[in-house]
C-alpha cells in the first residue's frame, strides 16, 4: 500500500502577533482596573449619600410616627423583662455580641481573608473586600454623627454601650462582614455544603440585631437601619466588582457561585502588569 503523504508540520505562531494579543489582554485589564477603583469609591459615595437622607428621615418619623415609637419601646420593654428574669440567657447574649458577633471580631476575619487573597493574587477580590467592610464602617459612623439618635434608657440595664444608636454598628458590620466571607469563600465550598453556609451567614446577621436588641443597647429600628444600610453597601460595591469583570471580559457570575469563581485556579486574576496574562476564565 502506498503510503500517505506526511503532513506539514503546523507553524510556528508569530512571536510578534503572540506579543500583540498579550498586550491588548494587559491593556484591556489596565483599563479595567481604573475603572473599579472609581467604581469602588463611587459605590461608597453613593452609600454614604442615600445614608444619609435615609437617616435624616428615620428622625423625623421618629419624632412624629408613634406606630414607630410604640414599636421600638414595646420590643425594648418586653425582651428587657425577659433578660432580667433569665441571667443565664443573658449572658450568653452578652458572650454573642461581645465576643463571637463582636465587630472587632468580624473585621479581623475579613483583614485575614483580604491577607490571604492578596497571597493567592487575587488582587481586586482583595480590594473589594476591604473597600466593602471599610465603607461600610465609615457609612454607618456617618449616619449616626448625623441623626445622634440616643439609645434606649431602660431601668435595671442588663448591658451599656456607648455612642449613638442609629443605625446599629453591630448589625451593619454583621451584614457586611457575612457578606464579603460569604461571596468570596462559596467558590472553595462544594455546592452541597453552600446552602449551610447561606443559612449560617444569614443566622449570624438575624441574630446579632436580635441580641443587641435584647439587651437594651438598641432600639427596633436601629437594627433594621443597619441592614439595609450594610446590604445597600454589599450591593454597590458588589455591582462595582461585577462591573470590572465585564470590562476585563470575563463572564458573568451568579451569586450562588460568589464573586469570583475562578478563585479555586492557580492563578484566579488576570495579570495586567507582569510578563504573562490571563487566567483560566470558566
Amino acid at each position: 500500500m502506498p503510503r500517505s503523504p506526511a503532513e506539514p508540520p503546523a507553524p510556528e505562531p508569530d512571536p510578534a502577533a503572540r506579543n500583540a494579543a498579550r498586550n491588548a489582554v494587559q491593556d484591556r485589564t489596565r483599563r479595567a482596573d481604573r475603572r473599579l477603583g472609581v467604581r469602588l469609591l463611587l459605590a461608597i459615595g453613593a452609600g454614604a449619600a442615600a445614608a444619609v437622607p435615609f437617616g435624616l428621615l428615620l428622625l423625623l418619623v421618629e419624632g412624629a410616627w408613634p406606630p414607630l415609637l410604640r414599636l421600638d419601646a414595646g420590643a425594648a420593654r418586653r425582651l428587657h423583662e425577659v433578660a432580667l428574669e433569665h441571667p443565664g440567657w443573658t449572658a450568653t447574649l452578652r458572650f454573642l455580641s461581645d465576643w463571637l458577633w463582636d465587630p472587632a471580631t468580624l473585621r479581623i476575619a475579613v483583614a485575614l481573608l483580604t491577607g490571604w487573597l492578596l497571597y493567592r493574587r487575587a488582587w481586586r477580590l482583595a480590594a473589594w473586600a476591604a473597600t466593602t467592610a471599610i465603607g461600610g464602617a465609615l457609612t454607618g459612623v456617618l449616619v449616626k454623627v448625623v441623626v445622634e439618635r440616643a439609645r434606649p434608657s431602660l431601668q435595671d440595664p442588663v448591658a451599656r454601650a456607648p455612642g449613638y444608636s442609629f443605625p446599629s454598628g453591630h448589625a451593619m458590620t454583621a451584614t457586611t462582614s457575612c457578606a464579603v466571607l460569604l461571596l468570596v469563600l462559596l467558590p472553595l465550598v462544594p455546592r452541597r455544603w453552600r446552602g449551610l453556609c447561606w443559612a449560617a451567614a444569614g443566622i449570624s446577621v438575624l441574630g446579632v440585631g436580635f441580641t443587641r436588641i435584647a439587651l437594651g443597647v438598641h432600639w427596633f429600628s436601629d437594627v433594621i437601619g443597619g441592614w439595609l444600610l450594610g446590604g445597600a453597601v454589599v450591593v454597590l460595591t458588589g455591582w462595582a466588582f461585577e462591573a470590572w469583570r465585564s470590562d476585563a471580559g470575563r463572564p458573568r457570575t451568579d451569586v450562588s457561585e460568589g464573586l469570583e469563581p475562578e478563585l479555586t485556579d492557580e492563578e484566579p486574576e488576570p495579570r495586567a502588569y507582569g510578563p504573562e496574562s490571563g487566567s483560566r476564565d470558566r
